[in-house]
């Protein structure tokens, strides 16, 4: 059941960051589902960071406030891979 829940916050988390990042991101729904969880473990992580003072790999969970630490980390991970994948205009 978990399985099932981390694809559902994983493609909710992964369509709602490429909604709210400017610019065009590519991929279909598995890229946008891999996003969000991508994005769920990053945001779990930073949450728990803040939390203990210590980094875990954790993600959130499906509720609410998961949902919206999912998207603060699928942005992230937008970020970051923008940033990884930028051409240099020559």
């Amino acid at each position: 059941m978990n399985i099932i829940a981390w694809i559902i916050l994983g493609l909710l988390a992964g369509a709602i960051a490429k909604a709210i990042y400017p610019g065009r991101q590519g991929g279909g729904i598995l890229a946008t589902m891999i996003l969000g969880i991508i994005g769920a473990f990053i945001g779990g992580s930073i949450v728990s960071l803040i939390n203990t003072g210590t980094l875990q790999l954790t993600a959130s969970t499906l509720s609410i406030p998961g949902l919206i630490v999912a998207i603060i980390g699928a942005i992230i991970a937008i970020f970051i891979w923008g940033l990884i994948t930028r051409r240099s205009a020559v």
